[in-house]
């Protein structure tokens, strides 16, 4: 079912070695978003990370992958053993890309970001070595969680080479419904459905357990009228990150209650077309994030992890993950 442990080892280091000491240089996944957060300066050297699940135990819940494993054959694999993990997954995204973009699926809501999912990361730092971070077990609690930093870095602080992920059972039933509901007093009512997304007139949500509690639970999604639903809507390829509780505002922006102009951060998600993750913060429009100024605090503190990782600067120069 997996590589030799051995195999895998000796793939990381050659991986390593690849990366090297000097000069600038990144990894690409499946290319899938490769553009987020700005392009790789011209002469940053473009790195394959190794590929291979090395082990599965369905019993520990957790899977030992290479970082350039594809997630539609991790998910294949998982699948098999009844587990999965919470990822976004395309025909060609990555298992190490799609960490170092760090966007959860849309069961964020009822399943949790993607970063709660990565137990341990053995990773190339900029001055070429293999570091280990975190722990195989999901009580670990050793150490400083650089598992958390490297989520969602764009490459930018470490390149990683593996990852152990904890894994969740497939849920024996799912049933998307949707209707003109109010989905924050949807939400409020449900007992943590998978998904609540709402695209300024229309809300559908995912309910996923076993079938007495979805059926339990689509009775009370039937009072606010809800319907039985094909699937999710389509969602918009753009993404915008906010604070969840920015998103009642944004209703009553688009429902004419607010007559003052909206806030700038939410102004370009109701310009057009959008689908927001209701309890998440995460919008999807057709536009993408646009420069921003980070707060002078906020800007400090990224300054001074990208420092402390890669005082050269030679990781993935030109990405900046604050424009994920």
């Amino acid at each position: 079912m997996g590589l030799a442990t051995t195999r895998a080892d000796a793939a990381v280091v050659d991986f390593a070695e690849a990366c090297g000491p000097v000069g600038p240089v990144a990894v690409r996944g499946g290319g899938t978003h490769w553009e987020v957060g700005g392009l790789s300066a011209p002469e940053t050297r473009i790195l394959r990370a190794p590929s291979g699940i090395v082990v599965f135990e369905p019993a520990e819940m957790t899977v030992r992958v290479l970082a350039g494993t594809p997630v539609a054959e991790l998910q294949a694999t998982l699948g098999d053993g009844g587990q999965c993990v919470n990822m976004l997954e395309s025909s060609t995204s990555t298992v190490g890309g799609s960490l170092a973009i760090g966007w959860s699926g849309i069961r964020r809501l009822g399943w949790g970001p993607l970063r709660d999912s990565v137990l341990q990361v053995r990773y190339v730092s900029a001055d070429g070595l293999i570091v280990k971070a975190g722990g195989p077990t999901v009580k670990n609690v050793t150490g400083f969680d650089l598992c958390r930093i490297l989520v969602g870095s764009l490459g930018t602080i470490g390149l990683m080479a593996e990852v152990i992920l904890r894994t969740r059972p497939l849920p024996v039933e799912e049933r998307w419904l949707s209707g003109p509901a109010d989905p924050f007093a949807l939400r409020d009512a449900l007992y943590r459905p998978a998904s609540v997304l709402w695209n300024g007139s229309t809300t559908w949500v995912l309910l996923s357990g076993y079938p007495a509690d979805v059926e339990s639970e689509a009775q009370v999604a039937a009072g606010f009228g809800l319907l039985p639903a094909a699937g999710p809507p389509s969602l918009p390829p753009q993404r915008h990150s906010l604070r969840p509780g920015s998103l009642p505002e944004l209703k009553r922006e688009v429902s004419g209650e607010l007559a003052h102009e909206f806030p700038n951060e939410l102004a370009s998600q109701v310009a057009g077309a959008f689908v927001a993750e209701v309890g998440v913060g995460t919008v999807h429009c057709h536009h993408g994030p646009s420069r921003r100024a980070l707060r002078p605090e906020v800007g400090e503190l990224n300054d001074r992890i990208k420092a402390a990782f890669d005082p050269t600067g030679r990781l993935n120069p030109g990405r900046e993950p604050h424009l994920r």
